[in-house]
Parts: structure tokens; sequence; C-alpha cells
């Protein structure tokens, strides 16, 4: 029979080993372990992230995807196609459908030190000539929001609109050149409107004859992505 000092003396060692395996254990636990396959994954993806450069869009119903599915807007398109051509740049679109070189201008300050962007694209003004506003002062308000962007260090890229003649030949002809005028004084890119041939095609205009069907959206896209795309590398 065994006696009480050898059962409390083998409890004793038992224990003394536990206790010796617990440690040993926590110590292996505390070791930093080697990124796993999926934590690699996660540490470059954020990487890229942080190398990621972005693309901010404001503009108005042209751009906000009026009538169609707007992930199927040529906004998001242009995202994609940026992307298959493995340029890292996320696109941000704050486009508000309605808007006006004035809404845009009061609104584009927030915008810009929110998303911080490393491109600015101005689709507006469409609205201000359906109102008949005055050319001056559309151009004064783009103006103003090309130089917000350029004193943050935003390249900027500018879409020219068209409008129908319904204030005459003179303000529309007015309208039409500003966009041009204005890029070459400030000296941005200048995108030539992405409508011109979608207009002439029934079928790729909503029955508004203002705004394009989803099918014209890639189109759209792959104009303003050929026209910037020296700005994007």
């Amino acid at each position: 029979m065994v006696s009480l000092s050898a059962r409390l003396f083998r409890f004793l060692l038992i224990s003394l080993l536990l206790i010796g395996f617990n440690s040993a254990q926590a110590e292996i636990s505390a070791t930093p372990a080697k990124a796993s396959f999926s934590e690699k994954g996660s540490l470059a993806k954020t990487s890229q992230q942080d190398q990621q450069k972005k693309l901010l869009v404001i503009g108005d119903s042209i751009s906000a995807g009026y009538g169609i599915d707007q992930q199927k807007g040529w906004v998001v398109l242009l995202e994609k196609r940026i992307k298959s051509a493995s340029l890292n740049w996320k696109v941000i679109n704050a486009s508000v459908s309605g808007d006006t070189t004035s809404g845009g201008l009061t609104r584009l300050s927030k915008a810009l030190q929110r998303v911080k962007p490393d491109l600015l694209l101005i689709e507006l003004g469409g609205n201000d000539g359906l109102r008949g506003t005055p050319t001056k002062l559309i151009k004064e308000n783009l103006r103003q929001m090309i130089r917000q962007a350029q004193d943050r260090n935003v390249d900027v890229a500018i879409l020219e609109m068209r409008i129908p003649p319904n204030y005459g030949r003179k303000y529309t002809e007015a309208f039409h050149n500003l966009y041009q005028k204005l890029a070459n004084e400030e000296k941005i890119s200048y995108i030539p409107f992405f409508l011109e041939q979608i207009a002439l095609k029934p079928e790729l205009m909503q029955a508004d004859r203002i705004h394009p069907t989803e099918q014209a959206q890639p189109l759209m896209a792959e104009s303003v992505f050929e026209t910037i795309k020296p700005q994007l590398k």
C-alpha cells in the first residue's frame, strides 16, 4: 500500500509537471506567429489601398445615372475600365441630379476635404444652360471650382457640355465655346462632349432626349478614359 507521503510526492510531482507544461504553452502562444496566407493577403490589400489614387467626379444627372441602374452608369464603368488597364485608382461619384455650377461650387470644398482626390473631373453646366444662366457666370463658377482643386494640388479635367438652341444662336455658341476656352486658360484637361455621337442615335437616348440610356454608358466611360489616361499614370 502506497504511503500518504508517497502519494503526496506523486501529486506534487504531477502538479509541477503540469505547471511547467502550461507555462511552456503560454510562452509558445505569446510568440508572434508568421502571418498566415489570409493575413498576408490582407496586408497586401491594405498596402494597395494605401497606394491607391482617387478620382472624384462632380456632376449632374448625366453622371448620377438618371433613369438607369446607377451601378451601370458611366462613372462606375470608368473605374472598371481603369482597373482593367492595371491602374490602381478608386473613382468616387459626387454627382447630383439637377445640379448646377453654383451648386457644385458650393459643395466642392467639403467633397475635396472628405475625399482628398488626386484628380477632379467636372461635368457641370448643362442645367445652367437649360435655364439660360449667363455664360460668364457659368464660366466663373467653373473657374473657381478648378482653382479650389488646384490649390490642393489636385489635377483637373473638365467635360464639355452642350445644350439645344433654345436661347438663340449667340447664347448657344457662347455656351459651347466656354469649356475649351476655360480649359486652355486654366491649363487643364479638356474632354470633348461625350454625347455628340450618342445623341444622334435615338436608341441610345432616353425618351426625354437629354439623358443617355444604359446602353450608352460604356461608350461614355471609354471616351472619358481615353482622354484622361495620361493623367492616370
